[in-house]
């Protein structure tokens, strides 16, 4: 049985880590939030340690390590501009990371990553569930055995509303989430080059704290994106649920059907790293590289390729 600790505890994704570490049979014995709206590890780990300061639950895990208990996994869910020190100090106390999206917020931090783990010997593991949905895997091979000159046009168009906390919450400010691109989008980017290869362009042509839109070639694809938290973009046929979303990916005009599916992504993420087969940090480069470009390139003036969203946000 490995031991884990998680910090981000009281966030939006921390109970899928907490139903992973259950699931695959193993302990959360430590766990960390700035907030304490954490009745959620009652229901799989009621005897954890939990800290509200970061400097308690480093204590703690350094004092496990002195009397030979030392954590196998830490799991980070914290905001995305903490994932770099949380990993850092998981890192320099030679245990390996489960990190949630975006690993880092430039690329530079996964050369960073690629040091520590060099000289502390830990492994820094993330967390890319649409690489083990059926569907993108399905579409993948499809790709991969189509014509090798075969360059697929594709749309992809997400949008999910958020209130006005959104923007006055660290997801609101770019240098702390990265921008709605990354925050929404980054493993959607993950996705496209896990399918289609290597990134050949990449133009933006809509920018803004809500909304953000361009054009990515890849080797095997011409991608129109639209992304967006702003309820007013939605569409009539938006999915009422917790918040409305609606989420389509089209390849040569035929919708991707992943709507389902998703429910043990990351006890499978969990699974894999495990077993040794999590993916690592270089696995996220192409992503991370891809979201940097788009939080700062200029705007690309009259562009020749926009998504059709992006004519309703100019007018």
């Amino acid at each position: 049985m490995k031991k884990f600790g998680l910090i981000g505890a009281a966030g939006y994704i921390a109970p899928r880590h907490l139903k992973a570490i259950k699931e695959t049979g193993h302990e959360l014995v430590v766990a960390m939030d700035v907030n304490d709206s954490v009745g959620i590890m009652d229901s799989h780990f009621p005897n954890a340690e939990f800290f509200t300061e970061f400097e308690q639950f480093s204590a703690f895990v350094e004092d496990l390590k002195l009397k030979g208990e030392k954590l196998d996994y830490i799991a980070i869910c914290s905001p995305n501009y903490l994932h770099l020190p949380h990993m850092k100090f998981a890192l320099q106390n030679g245990i390996d990371v489960i990190c949630e999206k975006p690993l880092v917020l430039n690329e530079a931090d996964l050369d960073v990553l690629n040091r520590y783990q060099q000289q502390y010997g830990a492994r820094v593991n993330s967390i890319l569930q649409l690489r083990l949905h059926p569907s993108i895997i399905a579409l993948r091979d499809k790709v991969q055995s189509a014509p090798a000159n075969k360059v697929f046009d594709v749309d992809l168009t997400y949008l999910t509303s958020r209130g006005k906390w959104y923007l006055k919450s660290w997801k609101g400010f770019d240098e702390k989430s990265g921008g709605v691109a990354t925050n929404i989008g980054v493993h959607f980017y993950d996705m496209l080059h896990f399918i289609f290869g290597d990134i050949v362009k990449n133009e933006v042509h809509y920018r803004d704290e809500k909304t953000a839109s361009g054009y990515l070639e890849y080797e095997r694809a011409r991608v129109r994106w639209f992304l967006s938290i702003d309820a007013n973009h939605l569409p009539e046929n938006a999915v009422q649920g917790e918040k409305l979303t609606y989420r389509s990916i089209t390849i040569e005009g035929e919708e991707l059907e992943f709507s389902g599916g998703f429910t043990d992504l990351h006890t499978q993420s969990y699974q894999r790293v495990l077993a040794g087969q999590g993916y690592g940090v270089e696995e996220n480069r192409a992503a991370i590289a891809t979201v940097e470009v788009i939080r700062k390139a200029p705007i690309t003036q009259a562009p020749a390729t926009t998504h059709p969203l992006l004519a309703k946000v100019k007018n």
